[in-house]
């Protein structure tokens, strides 16, 4: 019901779309592809609320570093499902575009020119309005949901679209850099340590090494794995009714394990296995119960990680001869936290199959790069503190994001699921596990624009 705090204002726009990052573009430009199909369109119909600069490019395309390369090839990043060639096509267009091909792997900056690109015409004719501020509360009634900008400024909605996209933790505490800072390592021959294995870490090495960084490069990780490189691969034919859904952790790990001997033995490799499995990702793990996500979580998030988001030979080779000549170096250890030490921070370690004693680590610079699955609640931003505090949304058993349901709906502390707020993207992770690549968020977002369309009028009224 609605706060009678709250003033009763006109509705300004009929989706709200809060955060302008990839999840929040590809909802705007899927929304206006359909309405302008269905004759739809009124004007100011969908409105972004992001504080950046530019739209579309949030933590993952903000980057300037042409080494920051895509881990999907160009043939499967369009924004658009019913178009699956746009990317490329873009792409070749662009004064820069020619040296690539459908195979390519692409500057993760580029792709973000293209999704600005996106809804630029858009907010060009204003039928997409962008606010430059940031979202701290929203307020549901029975007739559409109010929310408060930073500035106080408060409007109206008939729906909104939560598209906040990962939790951040705030920035690096002085001591340890968060990878989402802007990092410069002042002594080129000192040591940096790296806190994590993954795909922030070869971001962060490939940017030190192109920088002519000399020193040691250590990393940090509990099990040391690391992402795995392309190669060629065609997904293996796999039938639904050969999907194990509901069945056990080591049942699913059995399956798999047959899966890549299968792909093996047919010549490929297990990537074949890998692929195969991704399109079932999200109805396995819908079927689990919540001890078996619990163990998957333990015991198998790391190795799928590694398997399943691979990276471009390019960026494999430079890690391999970084490796090769010494200067990049790996240590299996749980990290401990950051001292100041007499010369700079100091890395604490607990080595793993050691005597339980704790290393202590000088380095020039500390940079944590231990990945995305945060604390959604303990991270919170003003906005998602303010739903959990009004009981509008709540945790999932797990803490791997905010509760939504099978159709995206924000569900709530009582348990009821909200009817004009939706989540998007990696918001939604907890229902869906699958939820951070474009090409599954694309899929996400062409769903719940056909959903907003047929139950909501649009058009400014």
């Amino acid at each position: 019901m609605r706060d009678p705090g709250q003033p009763v204002l006109s509705p300004v726009t009929g989706l709200l779309i809060v955060g302008g990052g990839a999840s929040g573009v590809l909802l705007a430009a899927h929304v206006l592809k359909r309405a302008d199909a269905q004759g739809a369109v009124g004007a100011a119909c969908v409105t972004i609320i992001e504080p950046a600069a530019v739209l579309g490019q949030g933590i993952a395309y903000a980057t300037r570093d042409p080494d920051h390369l895509l881990n999907t090839r160009v043939h499967n990043m369009s924004a658009f499902p019913d178009d699956p060639h746009h990317f490329e096509a873009w792409l070749k267009a662009q004064p820069d575009g020619a040296g690539y091909d459908s195979q390519s792997f692409v500057p993760r900056m580029v792709y973000g020119r293209y999704l600005t690109d996106l809804v630029a015409d858009h907010v060009a004719a204003g039928r997409l309005k962008w606010i430059r501020a940031t979202c701290v509360g929203l307020r549901e009634d029975d007739l559409g949901v109010t929310a408060t900008l930073d500035d106080g400024t408060r409007l109206r909605a008939k729906a909104v679209a939560l598209a906040t996209g990962h939790v951040v933790p705030s920035r690096g505490d002085g001591l340890a850099a968060s990878a989402w800072d802007e990092i410069k390592v002042a002594d080129p021959d000192g040591r940096v340590v790296i806190v994590g294995s993954g795909l922030s870490m070869v971001d962060q090495v490939l940017s030190l090494l192109k920088a002519g960084h000399r020193g040691p490069i250590l990393t940090v990780s509990r099990r040391g794995l690391v992402p795995r490189p392309h190669q060629p691969a065609k997904p293996l034919d796999i039938r639904a009714s050969e999907v194990p859904f509901g069945t056990s952790a080591s049942g699913l790990f059995a399956w798999a394990r047959g899966l890549a001997r299968r792909a093996d033995a047919a010549g490929g490799t297990w990537r074949d296995a890998v692929d195969g499995i991704r399109p079932y990702v999200r109805a396995i793990w819908a079927s689990l119960d919540l001890p078996t996500r619990r163990r998957l979580l333990k015991h198998a998030d790391v190795w799928w990680d590694v398997h399943r988001h691979r990276i471009p030979a390019a960026s494999d080779a430079t890690i391999a001869a970084a490796r090769a000549s010494g200067q990049l170096q790996q240590m299996r250890a749980a990290y401990l936290g950051a001292e100041q030490g007499e010369a700079g921070p100091v890395a604490v370690l607990r080595p793993r199959g050691g005597d339980g004693g704790v290393v202590r680590m000088p380095a020039t610079a500390i940079i944590d790069c231990r990945g995305i699955r945060n604390d959604p609640e303990g991270n919170a931003s003003p906005l998602m503190a303010d739903l959990f505090a009004q009981g509008a949304l709540r945790i999932d058993p797990l803490r791997i994001s905010p509760d939504v349901d099978g159709d995206c709906h924000l569900i709530g502390a009582s348990g009821a699921t909200s009817e004009r707020i939706f989540g998007v993207g990696p918001v939604t992770r907890a229902a869906f596990w699958e939820i951070t690549a474009v090409p599954d968020i694309r899929s996400q977002t062409w769903g719940l624009s056909s959903e907003v369309l047929r139950r909501f009028t649009l058009a400014q009224t």
